[in-house]
């Protein structure tokens, strides 16, 4: 019983030391990022303090935080499967971009209902994102390559096969502009609040968030997938098949983006008209470590990541300060976040203190 006591105490202590450690590490960030203000701007303060409250102004700039948020939740998350199995896979970018691809063409060509097409085009984008993100999991399985290196490669072959396809069968030859052949009427997510570009695709995130949380942490899929990201020999030794884990974490987190690529092309756009990869695997990275590997925690993050940018928009327009100074607050925030001596040896001693001190407290 006083075991049990003293291991609550110290995961009570654990829990509350990770938010008071996030929080300092904000704090420390937007204070260096202040000094670094006052050097290029005659009023620091007021330029800040847009940064806070620039996206709450209208309803308007509020939306555009959720709207912006709901891709950087879906990359991820798909990081964060593949990252979980301890596996580098930077291949949500391609998959990301080649998903919103497909779901375009689905959107082009298929007849029949609008809810069907829409339907048909998430789940042809998240067949592709696996597809795509498998190529590194097979060779890092077959041949022991490096997913890191063969992914950031992958990557620009998405890009370049993507666009020959888009050239061949979509683009519209008609357009003042590079952009594709236009969706069909219906083919769209819609938009929640009038004037505004949130759409649907909140509530698809909000699911994929919820089961990949079941999956990950609730089912012995997503335990086998832990036990070999922590520790491959040992999942070797129980006799977990860590190959089949190792593809399985590539296949879902590829099909998250791909999905996520489709969530954006049909909530946002009427036409595809990217020509060049979007960033946000690349974000999800960001998004992954802010998040501590957590499903749970990664629309925090990206809900955090997406209002410091829109902030920023807004106090570059109010104010003199460049808006490139969310990119040195996220910079600081992720080195600190990420850093696991930041406040390591006060942790260790209140833990210490609280498994020897029968009597000892937060």
């Amino acid at each position: 019983m006083i075991k049990n006591s003293k291991k609550s105490k110290v995961d009570r202590f654990n829990a509350c030391f990770a938010v008071v450690r996030f929080a300092l590490a904000i704090l420390i960030a937007f204070a260096i990022s202040f000094v670094i203000m006052s050097f290029s701007s005659s009023d620091s303060l007021t330029a800040i303090g847009n940064l806070f409250i620039g996206p709450l102004t209208t309803i308007r700039r509020f939306s555009t935080v959720l709207e912006t948020a709901i891709p950087l939740t879906f990359a991820g998350l798909a990081t964060c499967v593949m990252f979980k199995a301890n596996q580098f896979n930077m291949a949500a970018e391609g998959g990301f971009f080649l998903g919103a691809l497909g779901a375009a063409m689905v959107a082009i060509y298929m007849p029949g209902p609008p809810i069907l097409v829409i339907i048909t085009a998430m789940l042809t984008a998240g067949i592709i994102g696996s597809l795509v993100c498998a190529v590194p999991g097979f060779l890092k399985v077959k041949w022991n390559s490096s997913e890191l290196v063969v992914s950031l490669m992958l990557n620009y072959v998405a890009l370049y096969f993507g666009t020959f396809i888009f050239n061949q069968f979509a683009k519209d030859p008609n357009s003042a502009y590079k952009a594709s052949l236009p969706f069909r009427d219906g083919v769209s997510l819609g938009k929640l609040i009038p004037k505004t570009r949130l759409h649907a695709g909140i509530f698809i995130v909000a699911v994929a968030v919820i089961l990949v949380y079941i999956f990950m942490f609730k089912t012995k899929w997503g335990y086998k997938l832990r036990v070999v990201g922590s520790n491959l020999r040992f999942g070797q030794y129980v006799g977990i098949g860590t190959a089949g884990v190792i593809m399985m974490a590539q296949l879902l987190g590829g099909f998250i983006a791909g999905v996520g690529g489709a969530t954006e092309m049909l909530g946002m756009y009427t036409r595809f008209q990217w020509s060049a990869l979007p960033g946000y695997g690349f974000d999800g990275v960001v998004l992954n470590i802010l998040a501590k590997e957590n499903p749970a925690y990664v629309p925090i993050a990206a809900f955090a990541v997406a209002y410091l940018r829109i902030g920023a928009d807004y106090m570059y327009k109010q104010s003199d300060v460049a808006s490139e100074i969310v990119a040195i607050i996220e910079a600081l925030v992720i080195v600190l976040v990420a850093a696991d001596a930041f406040l390591s040896r006060y942790q260790h001693k209140m833990i210490t203190r609280l498994s020897t001190d029968g009597q000892g407290g937060i």
